[in-house]
């Protein structure tokens, strides 16, 4: 019974508002992360603008969770919800990470692999903003849907090989002379990488959330 009253009762659509917000300031956050290992004069005002860009995807995720608690009706199930939002979330803290360790050790130069990453980062976040729309309707758009979390996928794997080949580039590089820039460059690397595997992660719970629901 009660799914069929779930069924009839208009379902609360600030949700998909949300996620699309979410997922506009994750862009806003890439293109930060980006100009960042550019490198030079503006490293530090790069850092800056990232970090207001993340307390203010903190905020949209604060009124995410506000949303559950008050509504009835929600288009997924709550901790779908909560998934989605949170793995947002965690991208954009992971690009707001980076830019704090840049931060911490003054790093003005950056290696090639770790600009290529944050293509792979700025890409991401493309492909996510793309997807969440479609999410107002996963049956019609589940095809679509299953493609685009497929490509995010693959580009986490892309992701992973410039992580392996960064971190050897350290090591036969700037580590013989100075063995402080590996740990430097790895950290880096290391924070990256996470941005691309919540990046994943967003596409996994996009996947659970078409399979539930067509």
């Amino acid at each position: 019974m009660f799914q069929l009253i779930k069924a009839i009762l208009p379902k609360e659509e600030k949700f998909f508002d949300l996620f699309e917000a979410h997922a506009a300031k994750a862009q806003e956050a890439a293109a930060s992360l980006r100009a960042i290992l550019e490198g030079g004069e503006a490293v530090a005002d790069n850092c800056l603008k990232l970090s207001r860009q993340e307390e203010e995807a903190d905020h949209i995720s604060y009124e995410v969770m506000q949303a559950i608690r008050r509504s009835f009706i929600t288009p997924f199930d709550r901790s779908d919800i909560k998934a989605l939002s949170t793995a947002l979330d965690d991208a954009i803290d992971q690009m707001n990470k980076t830019a704090k360790t840049v931060m911490l050790y003054d790093v003005r130069v950056f290696e090639p692999s770790m600009r290529a990453m944050a293509d792979r980062v700025i890409l991401m976040a493309k492909l996510t903003a793309e997807a969440l729309p479609l999410m107002r309707n996963v049956g019609k758009n589940s095809a679509k849907l299953h493609a685009l979390t497929g490509e995010l996928t693959k580009i986490e794997e892309q992701s992973d090989q410039l992580n392996d080949q960064g971190l050897r580039a350290l090591y036969t590089g700037p580590a013989r002379q100075n063995p402080l820039a590996f740990v430097i460059g790895a950290e880096l690397y290391d924070h990256l990488e996470k941005v691309c595997d919540r990046f994943e992660d967003v596409a996994h719970v996009m996947s659970d959330i078409v399979i539930e629901h067509v």
